[in-house]
């Protein structure tokens, strides 16, 4: 068996991958780790705590929120300055919510866990929908990123990198998440972070697309029920 851990915020795309992991003939899941980096939406932490008290496994919060506070220039680090705007993640404007190297900062860590405790992989959720806005989210970042890191552990660990979703659609991950009956009422996708999803915010939109566009029911409560209709209209034009 492979021993892997899984980066997961707590969103749709990593608790799907935690269950996919979990599931696996091949795969033994090691456990989850969750950063903590001052995000506005800091309550999806306790959604991957939740999913990782359902698959029976460690959950790591790693707090580097001193990190974030430098991070300075996002909507997701910077609340009081700037605002998470609303809209399709096809977007400009969903660029506020960039967080310099977070992927980078992330994966650099749970690289330094895995190879600490003898795992073999280390796994993230990463999907085609978000390689227009973040950088360190495209197929070439994660190429030269698994690269570096065989440097940087030569001679002493042999992790790989998973990223099943690298080139597969927000869509494709929610049949994959019905398939293997995830809780998606039991993850947290919106940057705003309020009670209750907002309906209107970039990863609102898209989540409640990738439900509409895969036939699945979403079973998310949101704040606003149509907004995603006109958003997704502007979004393609």
């Amino acid at each position: 068996m492979i021993k892997t851990y899984v980066i997961c915020s707590g969103g749709l795309d990593s608790v799907t991958l935690a269950y996919k992991i979990a599931k696996s003939d091949s795969h033994e899941l090691a456990g989850l780790i969750s950063f903590d980096y001052g995000q506005r939406h800091k309550k999806e932490l306790d959604f991957a705590t939740h999913a990782a008290k359902s698959l029976g496994v460690s959950h790591e919060i790693i707090d580097i929120s001193a990190v974030g506070t430098r991070l300075c220039g996002s909507a997701l680090t910077d609340a009081k300055n700037i605002d998470v705007p609303d809209g399709h993640y096809a977007q400009e404007t969903m660029k506020a919510t960039i967080v310099p190297n977070r992927n980078a900062i992330m994966l650099t860590i749970a690289y330094g866990i895995a190879a600490a405790n003898n795992a073999d992989v280390v796994a993230t959720a990463v999907h085609g929908g978000d390689h227009f806005i973040y950088p360190d989210c495209r197929p070439g970042f994660i190429k030269a990123f698994e690269e570096m890191q065989n440097h940087a552990l030569e001679d002493y660990a042999d992790i790989a990198l998973y990223v099943p979703f690298l080139n597969k659609t927000k869509a494709d991950i929610v049949a994959e998440g019905a398939r293997l009956n995830v809780p998606f009422s039991e993850t947290w996708s919106c940057y705003k972070g309020s009670d209750i999803h907002c309906g209107c915010c970039g990863t609102c939109v898209e989540r409640r697309e990738a439900f509409d566009l895969a036939g699945v029911d979403d079973p998310t409560v949101y704040d606003n029920l149509t907004y995603w209709l006109e958003a997704v209209k502007k979004g393609a034009a």
